[in-house]
């Protein structure tokens, strides 16, 4: 089933309402292209220049158009689902006609009005140009791919993947070809629906104005004059977007994605939880009972990093039985819950925790009553693959073991959902479970998720240039910080003495864990406040849920408060309570600790440090570090757990029931309609959703778009059927 509108519920093909819009724009040219021949002036003849070349274009595009129209349908997931990286780009060119029109009709009804602005309108209608001949571009090379598309899948259809003798170098050199200013200027959001137009323009001046703040050396007039620019001069912020994506590093993108982390973000934050709790998890032994009736230890997270805790966040809009943080007095207290939603999320493997996704996740668990366990996994560069896997592995099995004594829930039924990097990182815990021969689960649902980590061509990575919250190379060196073949898995720290802030529950008391279910842990509580490090094993077992959520005498209750506060002032001092970026951030102390005096003074923004900085600490944007073919040439294992696209057949047969959800301007969309396709020639369980007008990360924007907000109660409609509720 699938969820569109009206631009892809109909075959592309030149129908009635679609032609007159191509022979409207082409009128509206010739109208004003004659009016402005008499115009002699600079703006005037640069705007009969550009009606030209709109002409040109639309003469040029249309039979390309009609030839693509014509194989684009054989991609489709099925009758019902229409949708492929070829369609996008025809819609694409459909929103460009429509928005070129737009701009058209608004210079033929006022070009004789005394308020015109010629000059502005020059502009305008020369960003449309450069739109359409870009897009021209695009088409031209979706013609070569097709004829890549050679081989034949199960279901009968052609692959949107080409054979692995086109890779890397075809990928950059399309890029290359291709005009990107005119896809983040004027005409950014050209493409998405009404509601997201604004926020992403919005967006896009935050990131302009945060790389000059990033990288710069000047004073805080400066950068604030730069900053305006941005959002006075689309061109300028054009040029700059393009340039952070050819040459900023990886540290920028996590930077600027850990702004949604802000206090913000946390704003906008609606539903009031009765439950949010962080909760860090122990590196210990953990053991499970096989499929086979034995047992088994689940492997503890050690690649890269060694021995650490994992942090995991609960959400719950009740307070149930069995669940940390729900004892007390006062209130309901519901029983145990038959579900269980362990949730992984998105932020391209490399940023984002668990905080900046209570966006949508705090709507989920009140719509759908159920609990809602989110894993912080490590993030790449510093612990690249297989970390993330590890970590998300060994949180699920401690959440099937401990399920009913923290969490509230039986677990009869569990699903994993994940959006973007979560979603492929679930694939592969399914798969770990299968080696493992665990309880897998029930059931998942994922988002937008890529499910083929190489740098291959595919019409729809062709989107990249131009998403404005993906672009190109934010893309390609996510996937190299993950994947990070510089960095092999290690085993170096295997036999280390684990030393966390779990170390001094060794020897807790059940008064004491009685006391971490009764510590602050609903909305009204801060960060440092909600995190519970977990005691072992032994002693969890050892305490009844009678006793965790049962009432407290005063004297155990002073005495467990005042450990509490012991362990959180620990905590604090550590600074393990950060959730905030990895990337060093550069503020008026200098690397000895000293004040670094007038010259170093700093400002901050978000808990990001700017200003004034040392030779030493100074960010510089290296204009050398150009995407090219050396930089992404290197060789990436053919592992399923990294690529579960290209997991054997018997291992993709056994996924339980599936729903995966994208959109039709997604860079991923290829990823999921091939992985859809190859599930259901298997004979899996899978449905595909497709959504119009919403860009990849919609979940993270709900609160500021109703399209997206409605993108997110379909994703709840679809937990609901793999909950079976």
């Amino acid at each position: 089933m699938s969820t569109c509108n009206d631009d892809f519920e109909r075959p592309f093909d030149f129908e009635p309402q679609q032609l007159d819009d191509w022979n409207t724009l082409r009128e509206l040219c010739c109208a004003n292209e004659k009016y402005f021949d008499s115009h002699q002036d600079k703006n005037g003849v640069r705007i009969r220049a550009a009606f030209v070349a709109i002409k040109d274009y639309l003469t040029e595009l249309q039979p390309l158009y009609r030839e693509i129209a014509g194989f684009a349908s054989h991609f489709d997931f099925d009758e019902d689902t229409l949708g492929n990286g070829y369609r996008s780009f025809l819609s694409l060119v459909d929103k460009c006609i429509m928005y070129s029109e737009l701009i058209c009709q608004q210079i033929h009804d006022q070009k004789d009005s005394v308020f015109f602005r010629k000059s502005y309108y020059m502009k305008e209608i020369e960003a449309c140009s450069q739109l359409l001949a870009s897009l021209f571009t695009c088409l031209q090379h979706l013609k070569t791919m097709y004829s890549w598309s050679t081989e034949v899948m199960n279901d009968g259809k052609l692959s949107l993947f080409p054979l692995e003798q086109y890779s890397t170098q075809e990928l950059l050199s399309i890029a290359q070809n291709v005009n990107q200013y005119c896809f983040y200027g004027r005409c950014l959001g050209f493409q998405f629906c009404d509601s997201l137009r604004h926020v992403l323009k919005t967006l896009s001046f935050f990131m302009a104005s945060f790389s000059e703040m990033y990288y710069s050396n000047g004073t805080l007039l400066g950068l604030c004059t730069n900053s305006i620019k941005y959002l006075l001069d689309p061109e300028a912020r054009a040029r700059r977007i393009v340039n952070i994506s050819q040459h900023a590093d990886i540290s920028f993108c996590q930077a600027f994605w850990f702004l949604s982390e802000s206090a913000i973000m946390n704003m906008i934050n609606t539903s009031n939880l009765a439950i949010n709790q962080v909760i860090s998890i122990p590196p210990e032994e953990l053991v499970l009972p096989t499929l086979d009736e034995g047992t088994i230890s689940v492997p503890i997270p050690n690649s890269h990093i060694g021995k650490k805790p994992i942090h995991v966040r609960l959400l719950s809009s009740k307070r149930r039985l069995g669940m940390v943080g729900s004892g007390g007095i006062g209130g309901t207290l519901c029983g145990l819950c038959d579900e269980l939603i362990i949730h992984t999320h998105g932020g391209g493997f490399v940023s984002q925790t668990s905080r900046s996704h209570e966006i949508y996740l705090r709507n989920w668990t009140v719509t759908l009553g159920v609990p809602i366990l989110s894993i912080d996994y490590s993030l790449a560069p510093e612990a690249p693959y297989p970390r993330a896997l590890e970590e998300v592995l060994y949180a699920y099995a401690w959440a099937l073991k401990h399920a009913n004594t923290l969490l509230g829930s039986t677990a009869k039924k569990v699903i994993l959902v994940g959006d973007s990097a979560g979603g492929n990182i679930n694939l592969g815990v399914i798969f770990r479970c299968m080696q493992l021969n665990i309880r897998k689960p029930d059931g998942i649902f994922m988002a937008y998720a890529p499910v083929r980590i190489e740098f291959i061509p595919s019409p729809s990575r062709m989107l990249c240039l131009t998403d404005p919250l993906l672009p190109f190379g934010f893309m390609l060196r996510c996937l190299k910080a993950y994947i990070a073949d510089n960095k092999k898995p290690t085993r170096e720290h295997e036999n280390e003495d684990v030393k966390s802030d779990t170390e001094s529950f060794a020897e807790v008391s059940e008064s004491d864990l009685i006391a971490l279910a009764l510590s602050p842990n609903g909305d009204g509580a801060n960060d440092d406040q909600k995190l519970v490090s977990l005691p072992s094993d032994s002693t969890l077992n050892s305490v009844s849920l009678t006793e965790v959520d049962g009432a407290e005498c005063p004297k155990a209750q002073a005495k467990s408060r005042e450990y509490i506060n012991r362990f959180l002032n620990m905590y604090r001092n550590s600074g393990l309570a950060s959730t905030s970026s990895p990337v060093a951030m550069n503020g008026s102390v200098n690397r000895n600790g000293n004040n670094s005096g007038q010259s170093n003074k700093s400002w901050s923004l978000f808990g990001w440090s700017f200003g004034r900085r040392s030779s030493k600490d100074s960010r510089e944007l290296n204009m050398e570090n150009v995407i090219s073919s050396e930089e992404f040439v290197f060789a990436i294992p053919k592992d399923p757990f990294l690529s579960p696209y290209n997991a054997p057949d018997n291992m993709l047969a056994n996924i339980p029931p599936i729903k995966i959800l994208t959109c039709h301007l997604d860079p991923c969309l290829d990823d999921c309609i091939m992985f859809a396709r190859k599930l259901r020639s298997l004979g899996n369980k899978v449905t595909l959703d497709i959504l119009s007008g919403l860009p990849h990360g919609f979940l993270n924007l709900v609160q500021t778009s109703k399209e997206a907000m409605e993108g997110s109660e379909i994703c709840v409609r679809r937990i609901k059927e793999l909950l079976e509720l």
